[in-house]
């Protein structure tokens, strides 16, 4: 066995289809240069940021691993065998930052337990950004994942979420499946309290972007088309 251990670097991408040195330090140019083992979600975008990000890289050099929802997890604590090896491995996101509302967690928590070391590259974050942009509690705020589908669970989480903001004043954020955004922007509509503030941040980074933050009364007479848009929800109840 290597006596240097390999690293482990969570590596960003772009939230959309932006040229990548626009929103990515060229940090992560470097480190996708020089890294050829990438764990990625979808071999074919990750592929198709790799040629973005770096042209001339070897394509056939290339070794990708899969962490999807169909992954073993005996499959996938093998991922950093080669790092014991000596060898550097990418955390590659789909979208955005490794492990952040995203697939990695437990890829990162092996790292640790193999005292491989973790670099993480700075990229953008959809939560963070639509945070700072908010307006709203950047001091504490949540994030919660996924709102629930079925309409009762989904009003009782709705409720709950503006109840936990007042009593510890923290902003609450969360997601949906883009295809159900407008649906979901229109139960906050119906289920908040009309001077709870809403955040909504849509296409961050990109040249469509839209964030705007309004109370639950402002936001009646508002017309967003959210259908399809990866797009973040903050709460703050006062």
């Amino acid at each position: 066995m290597n006596s240097k251990l390999g690293k482990l670097y969570l590596i960003p991408t772009t939230l959309g289809e932006n040229e990548p040195l626009e929103v990515l330090p060229i940090s992560v140019k470097k480190v996708v240069e020089e890294v050829n083992h990438f764990i990625v979600e979808n071999k074919k975008s990750a592929r198709r940021f790799i040629k973005k990000i770096t042209p001339r890289k070897s394509q056939p050099a290339l070794v990708i691993s899969v962490l999807d929802k169909f992954t073993s997890e005996i499959e996938s604590k093998s991922y950093l065998d080669v790092c014991l090896e000596g060898i550097d491995v990418g955390l590659l996101s789909e979208a955005g930052v490794p492990a952040i509302a995203d697939p990695g967690a437990n890829i990162v928590m092996l790292a640790h337990q193999k005292n491989i070391k973790v670099v993480p590259l700075v990229g953008p974050s959809s939560i963070v950004l639509a945070m700072m942009s908010s307006g709203l509690n950047g001091q504490n705020f949540a994030f919660n994942g996924y709102i629930p589908i079925d309409k009762d669970q989904r009003k009782k989480a709705i409720k709950e979420l503006e109840k936990t903001s007042k009593t510890k004043n923290q902003s609450q954020i969360f997601i949906e499946t883009p295809y159900r955004n407008q649906k979901l922007l229109s139960d906050l509509k119906s289920f908040l309290t009309p001077s709870t503030l809403l955040c909504v941040a849509v296409d961050i980074t990109l040249p469509t972007e839209y964030i705007k933050t309004l109370t639950v009364a402002a936001w009646k007479s508002e017309n967003v088309d959210l259908q399809k848009r990866p797009c973040i929800f903050i709460i703050h109840k006062f």
